[in-house]
């Protein structure tokens, strides 16, 4: 494998995702692109897509797609390791404490409370993001904050 992992996350509001994952994350764009159904439907996408690259500053990709026709609802899974399949993307970051901030002002909520817990090797955080989709955050330098709990 030549290039890094991308992860695709199929959304509804295209825009809103877009700023997102861009201002709250920090992952800029690098790419749009239209799929017309004559490809999507042989792929096994369904119909035309419109898909947008971030780039992760750490390394790898998330693709916003969102298909002309209405995706079905994403179903949830409490906990989040309940369900099988795909359920949370994971950001290192190298400040939890200002990123908490930053999805708060984005319109992420957070699913879990404590929203920053400590463990062995750092702090992790589980948020929602506009649409509902998990994202975890791992700050592996741990820096006590008084918003985490030990494990």
């Amino acid at each position: 494998m030549g290039k890094p992992f991308e992860a695709g996350v199929v959304v509804r509001d295209l825009e809103l995702m877009e700023h997102f994952y861009r201002e709250a994350l920090g992952c800029p764009v690098v790419r749009r692109s239209y799929v017309p159904e004559s490809v999507a439907a042989p792929a096994g996408l369904g119909g035309e897509l419109l898909v947008v690259w971030l780039q992760v500053p750490s390394g790898g990709r998330v693709k916003l797609i969102l298909p002309q026709v209405a995706a079905d609802p994403a179903h949830s899974a409490a906990p989040l390791a309940g369900g099988r399949g795909l359920s949370y993307l994971t950001f290192h970051v190298e400040d939890i404490d200002s990123m908490v901030s930053s999805l708060v002002a984005a319109g992420a909520r957070p699913l879990s409370e404590p929203v920053v817990v400590r463990t062995r090797g750092g702090r992790i955080s589980f948020w929602a993001d506009p649409e509902g989709n998990a994202v975890e955050l791992v700050d592996e330098g741990g820096q006590e904050s008084g918003s985490g709990r030990s494990n």
